[in-house]
């Protein structure tokens, strides 16, 4: 949200204050912070592997908007996830889509783009797109965890995100993956069926792969390139 110096200072204040204040705390915690503080200005940024956020979100901070980006390249099962979420859960789904169709960027930089340049396929058709959905929210929530990858260990629950001059909110940081099946399970929520087809982090198709059992959950992203992040949490 475009805000004058005063509400930016007070924002980044606030976000100083609950990341220093919610260190530890879970991600039911987290969330209730978030709606006390921005209630509908908060948006919530789903890639649809699982309906873990989205669930948190109905019961903590109900007045939350998800935001899915349809990047054009999602597999079916992502796509079929999204449509059951916003089916199943109170919360509403706003779909989110890049300016240009992929037959339009294909026309304008070539077919593949995702090959010879991913960093900006993924500008064009997931960080941009993202930068313009997030423009009315004060803040905004991911499901980031600290244990995904290196460039992610130091993830906190609340931080301020200086790039796009809102508060962020990661209330699963502190979440392992087992905890987050166990949630799952004891829960019945919603997950992408290719979580149990080898692919436990989902991105778009041709950047995605099969990972085998026991190995970096994300490497099957952007596998063989020097590359491990889209741009949006960077």
């Amino acid at each position: 949200m475009a805000a004058p110096a005063a509400e930016h200072a007070r924002l980044q204040a606030l976000a100083e204050q609950g990341g220093g204040d919610l260190i530890g705390a879970g991600p039911h915690e987290v969330l209730r912070w978030a709606d006390v503080h921005f209630g509908p200005g908060l948006a919530i940024a789903s890639s649809m592997a699982d309906a873990v956020l989205a669930l948190l979100a109905a019961a903590a901070a109900p007045r939350a908007k998800i935001i899915f980006l349809d990047t054009g390249y999602h597999f079916p099962e992502t796509l079929g996830t999204q449509r059951a979420v916003a089916a199943t859960l109170p919360l509403e789904v706003l779909v989110i889509r890049p300016q240009r169709t992929v037959e339009g960027q294909d026309a304008d930089h070539g077919p593949r783009l995702y090959e010879r340049d991913p960093d900006l396929c993924c500008t064009l058709r997931k960080v941009a797109p993202l930068a313009r959905a997030l423009e009315p929210f004060s803040a905004w929530a991911s499901g980031v965890r600290r244990e995904e990858s290196d460039s992610r260990r130091d993830t906190r629950v609340i931080h301020w995100d200086g790039r796009r001059g809102m508060v962020k909110v990661n209330p699963l940081a502190h979440w392992t993956l087992s905890q987050v099946e166990d949630y799952i399970a004891a829960n019945d929520i919603l997950v992408n069926p290719l979580v149990h087809d080898g692919y436990p982090s989902i991105g778009c198709a041709p950047c995605t792969r099969r990972v085998a059992p026991g190995a970096d959950p994300r490497s099957g992203r952007w596998a063989d390139l020097v590359k491990s992040e889209c741009g949006i949490h960077a």
